[in-house]
């Protein structure tokens, strides 16, 4: 990116001038390097965000951000129902509520070395995992139903694990508002045969060890030392949320003109927040979201039950769940004064700070786990959302590395064979039903993760609590 035409606005902050039919100026986390990495598209798509009805104060981008549908991927923007405000369907994404899921496992490193072979076999045969991957549960249209309204508290319901899950979990599992009538017969089915499984692309479940803290105080709410062996699940919402995102697009970029709105950009389709087609998207949108809370919770259990057959007693308790693809009803102050707003998160996470009402108990001090994402073979993170994150980005921070070349590009650089043996010389296993699948997410097709997560920390948005390098992956 040009940037030359940003404007300095910190150490790692930068502002994208108002031009233009720009109700709002953009805002840009990410340090010179990573800025001047981002593709201009970024720019573009940030500008083209700030120019919708009802946005507050900015168009945000994480420092993660890269070309998106629409909005930018690392982009977040806020919106107000009572200043014509709208939500976009390209605003959440395809993949609605795709998020990390971490679990304590009470094992340390050298527990793991021993029986990391059978382990990576266990899980690799237990996890369905995969384009059109599909689970042992097969849901009929009430269980449908109940399981769109019910997220996580429904799977635990079935048996998928505890309640004391749900005190971990956003929105303790279960989005209000939920509106299953809102869904197609079409995304009901893609999901009839799918809860319960990874997915493709980018998903996946990885055993990681923390290699290194940077918060001691944290670390300890979080009940996180070095050589602890931790479990992360990243997937979301599979077939159902891609096919939402679909059918709304559809609907909202024919409804846009006659709503008076004018389209910078076809994939940034959306509608009035207060119409009655931005309301049955919301609806539909969180049945998505509880889609997704269920499915991880689904591979939890799963998950346990692999590492009890081979590590006796373990009982692997949840230290948190949170998305990084939604829009959520969000209380903010906005010029001194608290108001309701419409929070787009798309590849970003949200990341409130010490003191939030929502936050377990036990995390209150410290602020809200805010789990990154490495790409496989780099390591992921455990931030903590920081006191001013909520002035700063509606409470929000970075998802992950970003990608730094298109999954084509990847599939022509490398063989996933090659990169599946270059990993386990380093001592990483990865298993996979797909070579080409690999290859697309190989880890130099991603960005510098450490890099992404400074930035974060330095721009106040979420500081660095601990690193955990990678053992096992189960990709997709």
């Amino acid at each position: 990116m040009d940037i030359g035409k940003l404007k300095r606005r910190g150490e790692v902050e930068w502002e994208l001038p108002k031009v233009g039919r720009m109700r709002v100026p953009g805002i840009l986390f990410a340090s010179n390097a990573l800025v001047a990495a981002m593709d201009e598209k970024v720019a573009e798509q940030v500008a083209n965000v700030a120019s919708l009805p009802g946005i507050v104060a900015a168009s945000y981008a994480m420092p993660d951000a890269h070309w998106g549908y629409g909005f930018p991927i690392g982009g977040v923007a806020a919106f107000d129902a009572d200043e014509g405000g709208v939500v976009s369907a390209g605003g959440v994404g395809f993949d609605i509520s795709c998020g990390v899921r971490t679990l304590h496992t009470g094992l340390k490193r050298a527990d793991i070395e021993r029986e990391k072979y059978a382990l990576a076999d266990l899980l690799s045969a237990r996890i369905p995992a995969g384009i059109g991957s599909t689970g042992s549960l097969r849901l009929d249209a009430n269980g449908m139903d109940a399981m769109l309204r019910g997220g996580a508290r429904w799977a635990v319901e079935q048996g998928f694990g505890g309640a004391a899950d749900l005190m971990r979990i956003e929105e303790h599992g279960c989005v209000a508002g939920a509106d299953a009538g809102a869904v197609s017969e079409q995304a009901r089915k893609r999901q009839r045969d799918e809860m319960g499984t990874l997915g493709s692309g980018n998903h996946y479940l990885e055993v990681q060890v923390v290699d290194a803290i940077f918060d001691a105080a944290a670390a300890r709410a979080y009940g996180l030392e070095p050589e602890d062996v931790v479990v992360s699940i990243h997937c979301g919402s599979r077939g159902l949320g891609h096919q939402i995102g679909t059918d709304y697009l559809r609907e909202m970029v024919v409804a846009a003109p006659a709503a008076g709105i004018r389209l910078p950009d076809r994939e940034l389709a959306c509608a009035p927040i207060q119409s009655v087609l931005g309301q049955r998207y919301l609806g539909a949108m969180r049945a998505g979201i509880n889609c997704a809370l269920a499915n991880r919770q689904i591979l939890t259990h799963l998950t346990r039950q692999a590492f009890a057959e081979i590590f006796c007693g373990a009982m692997l308790p949840l230290l948190y769940d949170v998305s990084h693809n939604t829009c959520k009803e969000e209380t903010h102050v906005v010029d001194g004064r608290p108001r309701r707003l419409f929070v787009h998160r798309k590849g970003a996470t949200r990341a409130f700070g010490p003191g939030h009402a929502e936050l377990p108990p036990e995390y209150a001090q410290v602020g809200q786990p805010v789990l990154i994402g490495g790409s496989m073979g780099t390591a992921s993170w455990v931030l903590a959302g920081s006191s001013g994150t909520k002035e700063r980005a509606f409470g929000s921070a970075c998802h992950g590395a970003g990608r730094a070349m298109s999954r084509n590009e990847a599939a022509r650089r490398w063989h996933g064979r090659a990169v599946v043996d270059e990993l386990a010389a380093r001592g990483i296993l990865i298993r996979s039903p797909s070579d080409r699948g690999v290859a697309e997410e190989a880890p130099l097709a991603y960005k510098d993760i450490g890099a992404v997560v400074e930035s974060s920390d330095r721009a106040g948005l979420a500081r660095r609590v601990a690193r955990l390098a990678p053992l096992v992956c189960i990709k997709g």
